[in-house]
């Protein structure tokens, strides 16, 4: 007898996605689990992406300025024009692992109390993708709960744990419908998710990680884009959870690491090709130190307000990453 699932709406929020966005599409329709409607909104792509969307009889378009763009609202707006008891958010550069993903996902509503299901972001062996993020599991995939009795329990938590809880992703997250009317996403330039599972969690809501529900999604990066990356995200966990983390360093043992990982993908790439990913994983890491260490002078010698202040100028707007 064939299983009877629930109705799942998918939204997606797009700009400039020609490259991609079929393989997110075509892989969202090959589901186990037939999904009720997609949902795209479109904040001003002056490429492919329209055209290619409007092939799809199955796609509900709406299209909005670019100006009015925002992480949070733009979602709440899929939310408010959406029908499905659940609701799955992707990117539309990412695209599903397998045809058990969404299957997955509603795998990890696990009782009643569980407002949410996140699943994990993963770098397929591709010569395009850089070979120092390619996915190799090393443990079976897990379905982890969290849920706390009250907000002083969560908030009683160290830094880290409380990072650790709510490391949420809208790359791969499936809601609750019922619950996003009633705790929706706020109006921010970035971590919107972080930011939700936040507000869930003090709630009393429980959300849950699903190893198993995965998607392939890969930025290549250039040195703007990781500085203001890691600096938005380090602003945000820090104002969020007051987490600080370890100073980083780029030391010999560090580079020889690297070198070993990259050369046990000879066969698969070139030698060429590993010394262009040396070099291109190398100004990644200075980025981010450099990040790290405007943050930590910021702590280290001024004020939140200046922290907020120093945030602005350097991420008034979402980086935007590079295709």
């Amino acid at each position: 007898m064939a299983m009877t699932y629930p109705k799942v709406s998918v939204i997606i929020p797009v700009k400039n996605e020609a490259l991609k966005i079929r393989a997110c599409i075509d892989g969202i329709l090959q589901q186990t689990v037939r999904v009720n409607e997609i949902i795209v909104i479109d904040s001003g792509s002056t490429d492919d992406t329209l055209a290619i969307l409007k092939t799809y009889p199955q796609i509900k378009l709406i299209e909005i300025p670019e100006s009015s763009f925002n992480h949070g609202d733009t979602r709440n707006l899929g939310v408010q024009v959406a029908n499905g008891e659940f609701l799955l958010f992707t990117v539309g550069d990412a695209r599903p692992y397998d045809d058990q993903w969404i299957e997955e996902l509603l795998k990890g509503f696990l009782d009643k109390d569980v407002a949410a299901v996140c699943g994990q972001q993963v770098v397929p062996h591709e010569k395009d993708k850089n070979p120092y993020e390619w996915f190799l599991p090393i443990s079976e995939p897990k379905i982890l709960r969290f849920q706390y009795d009250n907000p002083k329990t969560f908030e009683s938590l160290s830094s880290v744990e409380k990072k650790n809880v709510c490391s949420w992703d809208d790359v791969n997250a499936m809601y609750r419908s019922s619950v996003l009317h009633l705790i929706p996403f706020q109006r921010t330039s970035y971590s919107e998710d972080a930011i939700w599972a936040k507000d869930a969690i003090l709630s009393g809501c429980a959300i849950v990680y699903q190893q198993n529900a995965k998607v392939y999604h890969y930025h290549q990066e250039n040195s703007d884009f990781t500085f203001k990356r890691t600096f938005t995200t380090l602003y945000f966990r820090y104002r969020l959870f007051g987490f600080v983390p370890s100073k980083p360093k780029l030391t010999i043992k560090k580079r020889l690491s690297l070198i070993k990982h990259l050369s046990k993908r000879i066969g698969t790439i070139s030698v060429q090709e590993v010394l262009f990913w040396y070099k291109y994983n190398l100004s990644i890491i200075k980025s981010s130190i450099k990040a790290h260490n405007y943050f930590f002078a910021c702590i280290n010698e001024g004020t939140d307000e200046q922290l907020d202040n120093l945030h602005e100028t350097i991420c008034g707007k979402p980086p935007i990453p590079v295709k």
